[in-house]
């Protein structure tokens, strides 16, 4: 697959919106205050039924819900836990959420909160703005759950009254999306009394959101949620269960998907209009928006890849037109190695900067570049060095068809290029805890993003986000730990003026040219199919109220609110 999957290393959202864009959100989202329908029911709405989600996540369930331990499953996140807004990444809108409106002050270095009323959690406490500090001073005190590294900028969170205070280093409009939309708010009451929450499992998980894990309700089979009761938007959700079943790859998934099993699904389907449309064209249908960059991880901490000259050799060993061809029948078109996605991201895209590079399939290139790093071709066409041959291993999700195939064209390309590649088929579990802790040489996957290439490019090359071989990084899994490119990150979020800010992505961009710490291969997509014949309300290209595929948070506890029985 090439989006997100219940596994943090999916954590993937549409890049679409410029800082620009981003601002408006901010200024448009004090002006709305109120909550979003909390008024109550459309009488109109039939209540009840159930929603089977058809997700391929490469593993069984393990039945934990923390959705800030790196190594969790993603089933939490907006269902369960809710932030503070919604922001819709597909058209910038945004939602009051658990916060009814926001402001920023002091040039946009202070930002304060007005926290919801009246909203309970699961177990029947009240939800305090007190719950809001806790959360954000327990991701201080556990550097692994600040899966977004907001303590990087930030340098305290306070009360008064009803509202909650964030004070930054420096102006930070960017973290915006961190902090309001990507931030899931815990219980104190609960959380307080755990001695390690980076490590809790959370098999009983107490939150805000419209959703609760039915008693007894996991397995490593399937989760069955059920509406939560006492839910503060007033007559939702609409339906009354939600199952999850487990898929250890695509073929069983898209098989139960296409025996109508299942009502919303979120994975590739080849040959998607004779396998699935085709058997109810009335009621099937699909939707793929663009989302992130889809590529390999390169340890820039292992050898021989810590070596750069090697890195850009494997950049032009891809032939990624025959990848998107061959691997995914073309749904993802080739990616490009800024990691700008086009043409949703052309405005941000450095050509100048990629033209100097001409980052395509060059086996002369290949054969320049190791070369300058001590390699020569052997008899039989692989390049070696002290008598070893050029031989990287890479990690990949057994379950995902579509990576597999992806893969296998990379390896013959490499090959051809003088490189032998040796995929690791794992499950997403084992993939996700090794790129966490650094036990890779290459591993495929995608940075995951928000509102424009900032996001992307940040998951990619931030230090503060990355972690020591065998410690635990949150993203940057390749190590690029650098304090200049740090300092682009930093002024970026410290600057309104597009100019600068447009200056400031071009130098990401030449970092991911010349230092190659991730390599783009495909413009990754949002996989989403859904069926109309019982339930209806689904998000589509012309109502796109939420990124749709089951497996986007907060946006699938959106979808969840929305959708209701036919």
């Amino acid at each position: 697959m090439t989006e997100e999957r219940a596994i943090p290393s999916r954590k993937s959202f549409r890049l679409l919106l410029s800082l620009g864009l981003m601002a408006a959100v901010v200024a448009s989202f004090a002006a709305l205050g109120g909550a979003p329908s909390a008024s109550a029911s459309r009488p109109h709405v039939k209540m009840g039924g159930t929603v089977v989600i058809d997700n391929v996540s490469g593993s069984l369930w393990n039945c934990g819900f923390n959705p800030d331990s790196p190594t969790n499953q993603g089933n939490a996140a907006g269902i369960i836990y809710e932030p503070l807004t919604f922001i819709n990444r597909l058209t910038g809108k945004s939602q009051p959420w658990l916060a009814t409106s926001y402001r920023w002050a002091n040039g946009n270095r202070k930002l304060t909160f007005t926290i919801r009323k009246n909203v309970k959690w699961s177990d029947g406490t009240a939800f305090t703005p007190a719950d809001v500090v806790f959360t954000f001073k327990m991701l201080l005190h556990n550097k692994a759950m600040d899966l977004n590294s907001v303590w990087s900028v930030l340098s305290s969170v306070t009360q008064n009254g009803n509202e909650v205070i964030f004070t930054f280093k420096k102006a930070a409009v960017p973290y915006l999306w961190y902090i309001a939309g990507q931030t899931w708010i815990f219980p104190k009451h609960i959380w307080s009394k755990i001695s390690d929450p980076s490590t809790f499992k959370d098999t009983k998980p107490v939150g805000t959101g419209p959703f609760i894990v039915q008693n007894g309700g996991c397995t490593p089979q399937n989760i069955t949620y059920v509406r939560n009761p006492s839910y503060w938007q007033k007559g939702k959700p609409y339906i009354d269960k939600v199952l999850y079943p487990a898929f250890m790859g695509n073929d069983p998934g898209n098989l139960y998907l296409a025996q109508g099993k299942a009502n919303w699904g979120g994975q590739y389907i080849p040959f998607i209009d004779t396998y699935y449309i085709k058997r109810d064209p009335a009621h099937r249908h699909y939707w793929y928006a663009p989302t992130t960059p889809v590529g390999i991880y390169v340890n820039v901490k292992k050898a021989p890849v810590d070596n750069k000259f090697v890195r850009q050799a494997l950049a032009y060993a891809i032939d990624k037109p025959r990848v998107s061809k061959i691997g995914v029948q073309g749904y993802l078109p080739p990616g490009n190695q800024t990691g700008v996605m086009l043409p949703t991201q052309a405005k941000w895209f450095n050509g100048k900067a990629a033209a100097k590079y001409n980052y395509k399939y060059n086996p002369a290139k290949v054969a320049e570049l190791l070369g300058k790093a001590g390699y020569k071709k052997g008899s039989d066409g692989i390049f070696a060095k002290n008598g070893q041959p050029l031989t990287l291993s890479l990690l990949n999700v057994g379950g995902f068809t579509d990576w597999v195939a992806e893969v296998k064209v990379i390896q013959a390309s490499m090959k051809s290029a003088g490189i032998n590649l040796t995929p690791e088929n794992l499950s997403g579990t084992d993939h996700a805890t090794r790129m966490a802790s650094g036990d890779f040489q290459l591993a495929y996957g995608d940075p995951g993003a928000g509102p424009g290439p900032y996001y992307a490019l940040r998951q990619i090359l931030y230090g503060p986000n990355s972690a020591p071989i065998g410690k635990t990084a949150v993203s940057n899994f390749s190590r690029w730990i650098n304090s200049k490119t740090d300092a682009i990150f930093n002024q970026y979020a410290a600057t309104a003026d597009p100019g600068r800010q447009r200056a400031l992505m071009d130098q990401a961009q030449a970092v991911m040219l010349e230092q190659v710490p991730f390599i783009t291969v495909l413009e990754g997509i949002g996989w989403y199919q859904y069926d109309t014949t019982q339930i209806v309300g689904w998000p589509t290209k012309a109502n796109p109220y939420a990124y749709p595929p089951p497996y986007g948070a907060p946006d699938w506890e959106v979808v969840l609110l929305k959708i209701h029985l036919k």
